[in-house]
Parts: C-alpha cells; sequence; structure tokens
C-alpha cells in the first residue's frame, strides 16, 4: 500500500505537473525537473489536490480556523482544501474569513503548506525559502511532500524517470 505521498507524487506526474528534462527556472538555475502546477485542470484533480493538503495538514497536526489562498491558484487549492478538510476529517476551517482578512495585521499564522519542498537554497543564500520563512516570519512551513519524496518514488518505481536520477542527484547537491 502506498503512502499518500507517494500517492502525490504519483498524482503529480499523473497530472502532468512533474516533468523531467531541461528546465530554465525563474532563478536562473537548470533543473532537470520542473512542477508546473497551471497543469491542474479538472475538477475532480483539484478535489484529490485537496485532499492531500488535508492528509498533510491532519500528519501534521496543524489546527486552523480559516484557510487562505493567496490569488491566482491559491484561491482553488485553498478552497479543495478545506471542502477536504471537512470531508475527510470533519473539520471547518472558513469561520470569519473576512474579518481575519481586514484584521490581517493581527492575524495568527498557524503555518503554511505547500505542495512540493525543493529544498534549495535561496539565491545568494544557505537557506532554503522554507528555512527563511520560518527565521523572517516564524511561519512553519509543511509541504506535502520534498525533492527527496520524489527521488525515492523514481528509485522505488513508484513514477517513471530513472533516466534522470543522475541529473537529480547533481543538482540536488549543487543547490
Amino acid at each position: 500500500i502506498m503512502t499518500y505521498k507517494q500517492q502525490f507524487i504519483q498524482f503529480l506526474a499523473e497530472c502532468g505537473v512533474l516533468k523531467f528534462g531541461t528546465f530554465k527556472l525563474k532563478s536562473g538555475r537548470i533543473a532537470p525537473y520542473f512542477l508546473n502546477s497551471g497543469e491542474y485542470k479538472t475538477g475532480a484533480q483539484l478535489k484529490k489536490l485537496g485532499e492531500f493538503y488535508a492528509d498533510c495538514m491532519h500528519d501534521n497536526g496543524l489546527q486552523a480556523d480559516t484557510l487562505f489562498g493567496p490569488a491566482s491558484n491559491g484561491v482553488p487549492r485553498g478552497l479543495s482544501a478545506a471542502l477536504a478538510l471537512y470531508e475527510k476529517y470533519r473539520r471547518n476551517a472558513l469561520k470569519e474569513v473576512l474579518p481575519k482578512l481586514q484584521g490581517a495585521a493581527k492575524v495568527n499564522v498557524a503555518g503554511m503548506v505547500i505542495t512540493v519542498d525543493r529544498m534549495e537554497k535561496g539565491l545568494g543564500s544557505e537557506r532554503s525559502a522554507v528555512q527563511e520563512a520560518y527565521l523572517e516570519h516564524g511561519v512553519k512551513v509543511y509541504s506535502i511532500v520534498n525533492r527527496l519524496d520524489i527521488l525515492q518514488a523514481i528509485e522505488e518505481g513508484v513514477i517513471e524517470g530513472k533516466e534522470h536520477v543522475r541529473a537529480i542527484r547533481a543538482y540536488l547537491k549543487e543547490y
């Protein structure tokens, strides 16, 4: 039986979100893999994505009264996670949204959930973006999976891509 992390990695590949090859990132780095969240295209995919967010929050004991997804693709993700939290764990997470957003300066951020922690050092830093978020803002970041989970899933045959393992390992070492 696959863990929810392995299922998520398989889901990323099936949706076309996780791609292997040679990709130039916004940072200018050349990466052997790319994550394109714009590839989530159906209601069924968003529903499943929300379930993975809910599983991650439940697994990490993350309690939240309100979920917030930034404009663009964060809005449907936040909604799908809220629906899945209720459906799977009977937890409501959309109480008093407007007052909390209006008083944003007084909001207590319980944590942030991301799909994949790339675990890369920031430009000009030895710390990852997740480490920076915690040090600069005190916000703990939880990821459904990280790039080591993806590498392990390839090596265990959960998803295709064994021909990219060497390039991914070299990229991991460099960044």
